[in-house]
């Protein structure tokens, strides 16, 4: 390779075969099928065994049909090995990055879901920096391709721990709350860690160069700009709650709410706080995919052609 700077951009993907352009849609389809007939055999016979079946495949299933579907059309250059190291290693240093810090520096505050989101976005880049920092490759289509496999990872093995943890009821095992978790995750899985993921690792290789990963200014404010999305994310729950709490709540339970006590909410308040929650996530998603949308125009964006000097 001559240099680092003749990376193709993404919107040079690599030639498609039609041999492997549409084995992220079959590996979607048999995926889910596999896993509906596990979820349907499982409440059919009660067969405790299956549960971790239908935990893996239901965690696993959307993050690597999106880290196929990216592979195939827009990093094909870079070898099925390598995806699959940044999926699997990349994403359980990631989640073990973050278990660690969060267990030592995460306490009940105000400024909780912040520094989930600076822990959890940190681990996620020094894990894509550990798993390809040997690949001889910069610009923003490999960086996208390569953060949003890491973050893929990420996402597969924490809704792993996730839909373990649904399971578990006092009552025994709860399949439904498996069930519904699964569903939750899968379906919200793209616009959240894999999003955050992608947009700082395009930046990270954008600002590579001669093989080294710079820290620059724009790679510092992308991160913690992902990092506010996540903690925004993660707090649209709470927040919810909270507007729920002073739009319609009466005197009585607004008393037990700033008591640190939970009141019981009628039907209207749960319906209104599900409104407040859907909407703060599809804000908070929306804006991710509008930051994704301007990195990839202004990569695409044409170099002006410089004018000559004007004569004296």
């Amino acid at each position: 390779m001559s240099g680092y700077r003749n990376t193709p951009r993404i919107s040079d993907a690599p030639a498609r075969t039609t041999a492997t352009s549409d084995h992220w849609l079959k590996v979607f389809a048999v995926g889910l099928l596999l896993w509906g007939a596990t979820v349907v055999v499982t409440f059919l016979t009660g067969n405790s065994n299956l549960v971790p079946t239908i935990v893996l495949l239901g965690s696993f299933l959307v993050p690597a049909t999106l880290v196929i579907w990216a592979y195939e059309r827009y990093a094909g250059d870079l070898g099925p090995d390598r995806i699959f190291v940044c999926f699997g290693i990349g994403g359980i240093i990631g989640v073990l990055g973050a278990s660690v810090l969060e267990s030592y520096l995460v306490s009940p505050s105000a400024w909780m879901y912040v520094t989930v989101g600076l822990i959890e976005e940190a681990a996620k880049l020094a894990a894509l920096v550990m798993v390809s920092r040997r690949l001889r490759v910069s610009g923003l289509r490999h960086g996208l391709v390569l953060g949003a496999t890491v973050g893929a990872g990420f996402a597969a093995f924490e809704s792993a721990g996730y839909a373990f943890n649904a399971v578990l009821s006092i009552q025994g095992l709860s399949l439904e709350d498996l069930v519904e978790t699964e569903i939750l995750r899968g379906v919200l899985a793209p616009v959240g860690h894999i999003l955050w993921t992608a947009i700082i690792g395009g930046v990270l290789f954008s600002e590579r160069r001669g093989g080294r990963f710079r820290f620059t200014t724009p790679v510092v404010v992308t991160y913690l700009g992902v990092s506010l999305l996540h903690a925004l994310w993660d707090s649209t729950s709470g927040i919810a709650v909270w507007l729920v709490a002073k739009t319609t709540a009466s005197s009585w339970q607004r008393a037990l709410f700033e008591l640190g006590h939970m009141p019981h909410p009628d039907s209207e308040q749960v319906h209104l706080y599900t409104l407040y929650d859907t909407a703060g996530l599809l804000v908070v998603s929306l804006g991710g995919l509008l930051w994704l949308r301007l990195l990839i125009r202004r990569e695409r964006a044409p170099i002006p052609a410089q004018l000559p000097a004007s004569p004296a």
